[in-house]
């Protein structure tokens, strides 16, 4: 009897043990995911300000109405284990960044800067809409960042700085040197009076982070950096998304293989200077120029150089293709993209989609 006693009192031990110990490991757990960013892949910056005496309690629910953290509690538990005090300024915080990250940033204290120039540049846009974006922004004028451009040794210094240039950009031909090298992004400057050289390195800098993880395939394959950048910015305007992209680069591939010509009319946009809210004429579409692919003496070639500056996602796509057997595609005014394999499949799948009244113009 006493034997049955131990036991039972042995297994009752062991069943509190076994819950403290569940429960322990839940608790913390529970303490590592509350502690975690909010949305690891948000770059988007948040401005917030923390005035002189505001609380720890304060803090946190400043930090949690703006989403940054995902516990006011555990923001509290970590800043007492931390025994940090938290400066009182303006910070910029990404919803990337953890509970512990928050707290060192608001420890050292973030040196708020009234002067801070951020400028944001949007993919598919060319340099000349770029450089309308500076001179909003900075004390540069459009013209000083245009000019920059034609700057011969000014491009051989960034030919010399970055892997990725070559003398290429320095083609007569080229409308705008570096037109598709400018990576599009949000970026933040000291003040109004940054330079143009700056503004263009920074962007570069960006270009080249983007890069790197395809240099040993660039470097391997038979096109070159600017080559696939030039593809790249036709996929960022002839496309929607990252899966329509890699087929219509999978398309352009084909192509090019059996040396007919890309027939792209936002090549010939460009080549022209038109905006694409508007038509073209039929003699600019057969009218002979190096970015236009719709000319007949194009069969097999890519325009000269980029038409915009492409999004990492459109690089990605003229790097890594979707391989189809297709040689068309056309899109409706939905953005729906067709994909067909001869002239007659598309020219019949072009009057279906102007039948049903969803033709793109």
């Amino acid at each position: 009897m006493k034997n049955k006693k131990l036991k039972k009192s042995a297994i009752v031990i062991l069943s509190i043990i076994t819950l403290f110990v569940v429960l322990s490991l839940g608790a913390f757990l529970s303490f590592i995911y509350l502690k975690s960013p909010v949305d690891r892949n948000s770059n988007a910056v948040i401005e917030v300000k923390i005035d002189k005496g505001t609380s720890v309690n304060d803090i946190a629910k400043i930090l949690k109405q703006r989403e940054l953290i995902r516990s006011e509690l555990v923001f509290k538990i970590c800043v007492k284990l931390s025994s940090k005090t938290l400066k009182a300024t303006v910070y910029n915080f990404k919803k990337s960044m953890s509970t512990n990250e928050i707290i060192n940033s608001m420890s050292d204290g973030n040196i708020y800067n009234p002067d801070l120039v951020r400028i944001t540049f949007h993919e598919g846009k060319t340099i000349k809409s770029y450089s309308e974006r500076v001179g909003k922004y900075t004390n540069n004028t459009a013209d000083d960042f245009m000019n920059k451009f034609k700057d011969q040794e000014y491009l051989d210094s960034l030919i010399n700085k970055y892997w990725f240039l070559d003398d290429s950009i320095k083609n007569p031909n080229i409308y705008v040197s570096l037109e598709g090298y400018l990576s599009p992004n949000t970026y933040e400057f000291k003040n109004k009076k940054v330079t143009v050289e700056e503004i263009i390195e920074k962007m570069l800098d960006q270009t080249e982070k983007e890069l790197e993880e395809y240099k040993s395939v660039i470097e391997s394959s038979n096109y070159s950096t600017h080559q696939y950048l030039t593809l790249a910015s036709m996929l960022e305007l002839e496309g929607t998304n990252s899966e329509n992209r890699k087929m219509i680069a999978g398309v352009f591939y084909n192509r090019l293989k059996l040396g007919m010509n890309l027939g792209s009319d936002v090549t010939t946009y460009y080549a022209f200077h038109e905006e694409m809210n508007k038509d073209l004429k039929a003699a600019q579409f057969n009218q002979s120029n190096p970015y236009n692919t719709r000319a007949k003496d194009m069969g097999g070639k890519l325009p000269i150089g980029p038409i915009c500056n492409p999004s990492k996602e459109s690089i990605e796509a003229s790097i890594n293709p979707t391989t189809n057997d297709y040689l068309f595609f056309v899109a409706d005014k939905h953005g729906k993209i067709y994909y067909t394999k001869t002239d007659a499949e598309h020219n019949k799948k072009i009057k279906e989609i102007k039948d049903k009244g969803d033709w793109i113009w």
